[in-house]
């Protein structure tokens, strides 16, 4: 797909198997609801593509409050996955999301591999699903509580058990919470994934000194916004490096300037994410820059971005945009 900027057509699309996005920003899952709590505000057919808040078997409350706190240049939440349930979605949810000109990733989330696989084969009978991706920074009940995501032959195991069941491309996302992403990036490549989202939030914590107590009811919980964005580049350039699946960068970004540098270290595509809580049009306005770019630039294809980053002298395209 093609976009006029600049008395110029810029190709701002990119294909993922057989799933074609008309440009490269998505919204994060857990950032825009469903889709269709946002259309009074946002024309959603201008996005590359909607993540849906993540699906479990059944419907979760999550945790209690407080539950999300503000943090300089971020915020933490604790939400607990809390969603209506794979079954509610296909009933309530995805017959409007089958009516947008956009794609469409169904985010999954679960307990055990089992449940993650039990998710998966329900929507694998719906239309209107163009992809999934796995949120693999979730507890593993029968282990006592570890994250699938910290356990490098869990992550590839779940990726194993759901590439068997579905075509359809299959994204995981993973967690910068471990020594090496790249790692568990070359297990999932290994394992049959099409492509893996860098990076899910960081484990954060916020205290009152007044209480002396902890903000979030939870004690801790993940941190995303711009204070992340340096972390999640550094991991999207050290994925990037070490696999030949694409990369999908999620981390700050908060204008066309963050998601061309997010390109530049490898990433295909980008996912806005907490930037959508203080203005659900965000994601819009990050594509227009991102366009604006390529016009000012003179680049005919967005694609040519992705990874052209100059390590050796740190000099990138980018620095004449100032």
């Amino acid at each position: 797909m093609h976009a006029q900027s600049g008395g110029n057509l810029i190709r701002t699309s990119f294909r993922l198997g057989p799933v074609e996005f008309k440009n490269r920003v998505l919204v994060a899952s857990g950032t825009f609801g469903y889709g269709d709590e946002c259309v009074s505000a946002v024309d959603v057919n201008r996005l590359g593509g909607i993540v849906t808040k993540s699906l479990s078997l059944k419907p979760r409350e999550g945790n209690p409050p407080p539950r999300i706190v503000e943090t300089t240049g971020g915020m933490l939440n604790s939400i607990g996955l809390a969603n209506i349930g794979v079954h509610r979605f296909v009933s309530e949810k995805l017959p409007f999301l089958r009516t947008v000109d956009t794609a469409v990733i169904a985010n999954i989330a679960a307990s055990t591999i089992e449940e993650y696989c039990a998710v998966l084969e329900i929507l694998e009978g719906e239309e209107g699903i163009d992809a999934y991706e796995i949120n693999v920074s979730c507890p593993n009940v029968r282990e006592g509580g570890l994250n699938f995501g910290t356990s490098c032959p869990m992550t590839a195991e779940i990726t194993k058990q759901l590439r068997g069941r579905t075509r359809r491309p299959l994204i995981i996302k993973l967690t910068p919470n471990v020594t090496h992403i790249s790692e568990f990036a070359r297990a999932v490549e290994d394992a049959g994934a099409d492509a893996v989202s860098v990076m899910n939030t960081l484990i954060g914590m916020a205290l009152d000194v007044r209480t002396r107590k902890p903000v979030l009811s939870t004690v801790t919980g993940g941190l995303s916004g711009p204070a992340v964005k340096p972390v999640a580049l550094a991991k999207v350039y050290e994925t990037a490096r070490a696999v030949k699946i694409p990369v999908i960068g999620i981390g700050g970004i908060t204008n066309g300037r963050d998601a061309i540098e997010f390109l530049l270290a490898g990433a295909l595509a980008i996912q806005v994410g907490t930037a959508n809580f203080v203005d659900p049009a965000a994601g819009i306005k990050v594509a227009d820059e991102m366009k604006a770019y390529c016009a000012e630039q003179g680049i005919a294809d967005m694609g040519s971005l992705v990874g052209a980053l100059d390590a050796r002298t740190g000099v990138s395209v980018l620095d004449s945009w100032l």
